[in-house]
């Protein structure tokens, strides 16, 4: 999400005691009314029992007063349209169904972080600047997330390899963009916001910023111009599955990971948090159906040997002890409401997901990133714009590619730039961030190991530097859990704990 409360960029937020703006780095989301009840034609995932056949699904839909969008035979899922107010409840008598909802309401954000609000300052124009070690565009001067994690150490033995295949579940990307067309996979690039993937990178095109800011970390181009990514020798498929105000509906979301499994994706990076709902309930009906469909698919996936990372979110809230959900449903009015360890945050808290938390640059855990001992199983640099400024970092942030046509629309103005190619950069934070970073070190380690799935995962949390809980945590004392208002708390040891899982990844050790 990193750019609205969870992984990426929407409306404003407050978080903590102190209302430290979330920025909108992206258009604000406006959520249209449910079409179930109005009428309106409306998007639904029938969920079938496991393992049942939904070979009679057509029939069925047609008979409930439905059209079928696409059927994921392996899962036992089938999205539907229909006009028909009593749809669902028709569905959810037909053999063999489990569940059938509505997603129109249901809709999660990207979320860049929270961030302090940015004022004036145009969009900066820069020639070269001072390259660093290893990393030799003319931007990477200003890459110190990649000299954190010896991303340049680590290219001088490999920058990946081309047979590896990173799939960037997000809001599609820029493949124009310099530093990244020589990258992208059109092939495995779809656009899955309707519920059935419409392949090429053509079809994917990022109308966010979102997805073309985690695919430049995870594998811009080692070219000259601009930014380098952690492997910038692998390939790259833009999985669209957020719309142009970041949000991710979750028939989207299943069929971003079906694509993925059936076409070669070695890597996803998930930026965002899944459902409207970021604490998904097993005792709701409504949520159950929908984080069964999504659980399934990371599941097919998985077991096709993809590696799921995923951020912890922006909330600063403690993923493993929750008791309140404050910022759900976020593409209507959240609605406070208590919940339990019955009730989890898809993808990050799905078994086998890789859940990133963020660091900034004096490796302190980011002040709003949220964390957990059961959810966090690595850090990476997300940016800090409050507690971690330094020269190397003055304004706290992570800069990767941007697309030209959406630099004024979706990047604030003190955040662009544009290098003297004339390629265009945004500066951001948040878990969004962190997570592609992870992402890209898991795509070295695949390159030069073969490893997939969980092998993969054991080989990301070894090629980490652990990091303690810190000894005084007074800094953090202005920046509550923005759902439980809690206290931020760090459980574990110094090789596993709440903020920083097993610790921050190294790219060097990674291909070492």
């Amino acid at each position: 999400m990193s750019v609205s409360r969870r992984g990426g960029s929407r409306g404003t937020a407050v978080l903590g005691a102190v209302a430290v703006v979330a920025a909108a780095a992206l258009a604000t989301g406006v959520a249209s009314a449910d079409a179930s009840t109005t009428g309106a034609s409306s998007t639904y995932l029938v969920v079938y029992k496991e393992k049942t056949s939904t070979s009679g699904a057509g029939s069925a839909v047609a008979a409930a007063g439905g059209q079928v969008v696409a059927t994921y035979a392996p899962i036992s899922v089938v999205v539907a349209r229909s006009a028909s107010p009593d749809f669902a409840a028709k569905m959810r008598r037909a053999t063999g169904v489990e569940g059938a909802v509505a997603t129109t309401r249901f809709a999660s954000a990207v979320d860049g972080g929270a961030v302090s609000a940015d004022t004036a300052a145009a969009t900066q124009t820069t020639a070269n600047v001072a390259g660093l070690p290893g990393l030799n565009d003319s931007l990477s001067g200003l890459q110190w997330d990649m000299t954190q994690i010896k991303v340049g150490e680590a290219h001088a033995i490999s920058t990946g390899d081309p047979s590896i295949l990173v799939g960037d579940i997000d809001t599609g990307l820029d493949y124009t963009h310099p530093d990244l067309a020589p990258n992208v996979d059109s092939a495995a690039s779809a656009n899955c916001v309707s519920g059935a993937p419409v392949p090429g990178a053509v079809a994917a095109a990022d109308d966010n910023g979102h997805g073309t800011h985690t695919a430049g970390t995870i594998a811009a181009a080692a070219n000259g111009i601009g930014i380098v990514g952690v492997a910038p020798s692998v390939k790259i498929a833009g999985i669209k599955a957020g719309n142009a105000d970041g949000f991710f509906f979750p028939e989207a979301v299943v069929c971003s990971f079906m694509w993925a499994a059936d076409h070669g994706v070695d890597v996803t990076n998930n930026s965002y948090f899944a459902d409207p709902w970021l604490f998904n309930c097993r005792n709701d009906a409504e949520q159950r159906a929908i984080w069964t469909a999504e659980r399934r698919a990371i599941k097919y996936a998985q077991n096709k040997g993809v590696l799921v990372v995923a951020a912890a979110g922006n909330q600063a809230d403690d993923l493993s002890h929750p008791t309140q959900d404050a910022t759900s449903p976020d593409d209507t009015n959240p609605v406070l409401r208590t919940i339990s360890n019955a009730c989890a945050v898809v993808p990050t808290e799905v078994p086998g997901v890789v859940g990133v938390s963020a660091t900034g640059n004096k490796q302190m855990k980011s002040f709003y990133s949220s964390y957990g001992i059961s959810a966090v199983d690595v850090a990476a640099p997300g940016g800090d714009s409050i507690l971690q400024l330094t020269p190397a970092a003055p304004n706290g942030r992570v800069l990767s590619t941007w697309p030209a046509a959406l630099l004024t629309v979706t990047c604030l103005p003190a955040r662009r730039l544009v290098d003297a190619s004339g390629a265009t950069y945004c500066y951001q934070q948040g878990t969004s961030m962190a997570s592609p970073h992870a992402a890209g070190v898991a795509a070295l380690i695949a390159s030069v190991t073969g490893d997939t799935g969980g092998a993969l995962a054991a080989d990301l949390q070894r090629a980490t530097n652990p990091i303690a809980c810190p000894a005084d945590i007074s800094p953090y004392a202005f920046f509550p859990g923005v759902d439980d208002g809690a206290a931020q708390r760090c459980q574990g040891g110094r090789g596993q704990n709440g903020w920083f899982g097993a610790g921050e990844v190294d790219a060097l050790k990674a291909v070492g």
